[in-house]
C-alpha cells in the first residue's frame, strides 16, 4: 500500500487516546485536549483505541513481513492520518514507567515500514518518514513522582522523544504535560494541571 503524503504546515492534529474507562483523571484530560484544541483553527483527527477495539498485538504475518512497506486494511486509516499531520497528541496514563499494551500496540504496527520509515536496499540504517510530523505532546498522569520517574530513566517518554520523534522531521519539537504522584496530590494539582493541558491545546 502506497500512502499519500501531504505537504508540512500547520493546522494538522492528530490526537491518540488510550484509557479503558469513561471516566477518571486521564478521560478529563482527553476531554479538556479536545477543548483546547476546539479553540484554534486546526483540522483535528481523533483516533479512541479502546472504543475503535484496536487490535494491539503484533500478529506473526506482520512480524514475518515487517521490512516490506505498508500496512493491512485493519491499519490504513490510522496509517493515512498518521502520515497526514503534523501535530502528534498522545493522550494516555503511564503503566509500569511506560506506554498502556493498547498505545504500545498502536506504535508496532501502525509505525510500520512505508509509513514511519524506509530500509533502502544495501542500507543498515533506518531512513525516517514522517517528515511531514514536527511536533509531538504528551498528556499523560503518573502513579509516582517525578524524582521515582527520573531514577527509572522515564521509559515512556524516552519511547515518545527518542525513537519516535527520530521518525519525524528533523526539527520535531516535544510538549511533555506530565502529572506526577497522581495517586497522592491533591484536587487543586490536578485542577491546575487539566487547566495547563487546555491551555498548551489552544496555543497549538
Amino acid at each position: 500500500m502506497k500512502l499519500r503524503r501531504t505537504r508540512s504546515g500547520a493546522g494538522r492534529v492528530l490526537v491518540i487516546y488510550c484509557h479503558p474507562l469513561d471516566e477518571g483523571f486521564i478521560p478529563s484530560a482527553f476531554e479538556r485536549t479536545k477543548a483546547g484544541l476546539a479553540q484554534t483553527a486546526a483540522d483535528v483527527r481523533i483516533h479512541d483505541l479502546y472504543r475503535d477495539g484496536f487490535r494491539p498485538e503484533l500478529s506473526a504475518d506482520e512480524h514475518r513481513s515487517h521490512i516490506e512497506p505498508g500496512v493491512s486494511d485493519e491499519l490504513r486509516r490510522y496509517a493515512d492520518d498518521l502520515v497526514w499531520c503534523d501535530t502528534l497528541v498522545v493522550v494516555y496514563p503511564t503503566w509500569w514507567s511506560g506506554q498502556p499494551a493498547m498505545l504500545k500496540g498502536w506504535i508496532d504496527r501502525v509505525w510500520a515500514s512505508g509509513v514511519a520509515w524506509e530500509l533502502p536496499d544495501g542500507a543498515n540504517r533506518l531512513k525516517p518518514a514522517l517528515r511531514n510530523v514536527r511536533r509531538i505532546v504528551a498528556v499523560t498522569s503518573h502513579g509516582s513522582t517525578k524524582a521515582i520517574n527520573s531514577l527509572q530513566g522515564e521509559g515512556g517518554k524516552r519511547t515518545l522523544f527518542r525513537s519516535l520523534r527520530s521518525m519525524c522531521h528533523p526539527t520535531c519539537r516535544t510538549t511533555w504535560l506530565a502529572l506526577y504522584g497522581i495517586d497522592t496530590c491533591d484536587e487543586s494539582k490536578r485542577v491546575d494541571f487539566l487547566e495547563r493541558v487546555e491551555a498548551a491545546m489552544a496555543a497549538i
